[in-house]
């Protein structure tokens, strides 16, 4: 089985290991390097060349969103290298840079761990993940700018990254969910975790993944991200 390979540029000591524990106990992914800066990761980039690199953008030599710049001017295309934002920056502002220098995928740094290694997979097969708690600017910037797109083809705007997770369709009748699969929903826009949303409704785990399952089938989403732009695009919550 091929691994995922995958580097971690990241300038905090513990939130590096962190990360690094959750990925390692994973055996479809592989962490090959880490870097405590953006000098050092271009290098360890350049060297190795892993399919995904973590990224912060908080790095003391160069703000992360840079360094993306640099790391998609390294190689274009499908073997280019994919970035993964992860940061506890949900800004209009930094949100939106990001995906115009390249990235990938964008999530914040209180992602469940069980999520961290799902967001690597969903971004090594060509997919952006997107954060909930990131989705609505993201949604916001492709309505106000439905048919815009200003970056060059070497890189992805928040347009582009989108239109990728989300359906052509934005309108979703409601009545296709159960009001239960709307409270499932509305919880997973909010970044609830399946033991969250549990808790919350008084179900079990299983009765939750069950809900999921019909979600995602519904609104024909291949993930809890994309289920969650779609159910934004479409109002079927706020």
């Amino acid at each position: 089985m091929n691994k995922i390979r995958v580097a971690l540029i990241e300038d905090h000591d513990l939130t590096r290991v962190g990360i690094k524990i959750a990925l390692q106990q994973k055996e479809d992914i592989e962490v090959v390097g880490e870097a405590a800066n953006a000098a050092d990761g271009i290098r360890l980039l350049k060297t190795l060349h892993p399919d995904i690199a973590i990224v912060d953008i908080g790095l003391p030599d160069k703000d992360g969103i840079e360094l993306t710049r640099d790391v998609k001017a390294l190689t274009t295309g499908e073997e280019g290298v994919k970035v993964l934002i992860l940061t506890l920056r949900d800004n209009k502002e930094a949100v939106l840079a990001a995906f115009a220098a390249g990235a990938d995928s964008y999530c914040m740094k209180d992602i469940k761990f069980d999520n961290l290694p799902e967001a690597v997979r969903v971004t090594y097969n060509g997919n952006a993940w997107i954060d909930p708690a990131i989705a609505r600017i993201v949604l916001q910037q492709a309505q106000q700018n439905p048919l815009k797109t200003e970056m060059t083809a070497e890189t992805k705007s928040p347009v582009q990254n989108s239109e990728k997770i989300g359906s052509e369709e934005d309108l979703i009748d409601p009545y296709t969910l159960t009001e239960r699969e709307l409270e499932v929903l509305q919880l997973i826009v909010e970044g609830c975790s399946n033991a969250v949303i549990a808790e919350r409704l008084y179900i079990t785990v299983g009765t939750v993944k069950t809900h999921v399952r019909n979600i995602l089938n519904k609104l024909c989403a291949d993930d809890r991200t994309q289920a969650a732009v779609r159910a934004l695009r479409s109002g079927l919550v706020g």
